[in-house]
């Protein structure tokens, strides 16, 4: 049977990105990308997982943070209905939101491919099922999860550059965040979001430093694209054993 992803965009430019659209296909898994800027999220109880993208935190746009208010209201909707989550950055700090964690200003900002760590929990996480580590993550952020984080939510990776890569909730293994944007790794993507990404304030690299970055994606590609594939497979294997437990 099909699963059904509802997929939340943020940014014009920071969409699903080449390596998530490949992967859902050969999943059987059928999903439906909102713009949350130009239209409404649709009924989230017609859907049976949720994945939202990164952006900005704090945007400068009033409307923008408007749609961020009605995001989080259908975020706890979301987790009302006790249905697998999937955020990556900005996703990744609103389900933490949700769960009281505390968001502020990283130690260290910037973009780039950095290397992370799977906890204990994260090597019996389902999620990172046959994953090695160390974790190859692309990042672009410069808010993150500050500890101490709530008693029920499990770090699942860490790196010198942030002390929660990845979380879930305990006793809720298919809520999942992710503070990287891997979905975005793929040097198309990249090269896009060096464009788009002037409108945020994390730091762009200059010229020379942004060509290296795409040079860099498309060295790490085969990688990248291996684990990341193992990483949506593994949550859509979550979520078909939220959906066995979930029938009346």
């Amino acid at each position: 049977m099909s699963r059904k992803i509802l997929i939340l965009q943020h940014l014009e430019w920071a969409g699903p990105g080449r390596l998530l659209l490949d992967s859902l296909p050969g999943l059987h898994t059928r999903f439906h990308v909102v713009r949350l800027w130009e239209q409404a999220a649709p009924d989230p109880a017609d859907y049976d997982a949720l994945i939202l993208l990164g952006g900005p935190l704090d945007p400068a746009s009033s409307s923008m943070r408007s749609l961020l208010r009605e995001e989080r209201r259908l975020v706890q909707a979301w987790l009302s209905l006790d249905r697998p989550c999937l955020g990556f950055n900005l996703g990744h700090l609103m389900l933490a939101d949700a769960f009281k964690a505390s968001i502020g200003a990283n130690f260290v900002s910037g973009v780039g491919f950095r290397e992370g760590h799977l906890t204990h929990a994260g090597r019996m996480h389902p999620v990172f099922h046959e994953i090695d580590t160390p974790l190859l993550l692309f990042k672009w952020h410069d808010q993150a999860i500050q500890t101490p984080v709530p008693a029920d939510m499990v770090p699942l990776a860490t790196s010198s550059h942030c002390v929660v890569e990845a979380f879930s909730i305990r006793g809720r293994p298919a809520i999942i965040g992710l503070q990287c944007d891997n979905y975005a790794a793929h040097p198309d993507d990249v090269t896009r979001w060096l464009a788009g990404g002037r409108s945020i304030p994390v730091p762009v690299p200059d010229s020379i430093a942004a060509r290296q970055l795409v040079d860099e994606a498309r060295h790490h590609l085969p990688k990248t694209m291996e684990t990341f594939t193992k990483l949506i497979k593994n949550f859509i294997t979550l979520t078909d054993r939220t959906r066995r437990t979930d029938i009346p």
